[in-house]
């Protein structure tokens, strides 16, 4: 089964990992790391900086995408989407 994501095509045979993500400030000058959304709306209310929120996909170790959005409710529309194609 084919999906898209952002005008991106993925054969979700090939898809080893798909997951959203919130992708927060780590302290050190500018670098980010990607967090699980539970660990932000429980553990880290107001003591992380979002920077933004993702949909990660690996295919491999070496190829991997990310798709970034703005704003947690653009994030739940694009994996709304996501969904949407698997139903199918």
């Amino acid at each position: 089964m084919i999906i898209t994501i952002n005008d991106k095509q993925f054969d979700t045979k090939k898809i080893t990992r798909l997951y959203p993500a919130a992708v927060v400030k780590t302290g050190h000058e500018d670098e980010t790391t990607q967090v699980s959304l539970e660990w932000i709306e429980v553990e880290a209310k107001g003591k992380v900086e979002v920077v933004g929120y993702g949909i990660f996909i690996n295919l491999s170790e070496e190829e991997k995408y990310s798709f970034m959005f703005d704003t947690r409710e653009e994030m739940d529309e694009a994996i709304g989407r996501i969904a949407k194609q698997l139903k199918k």
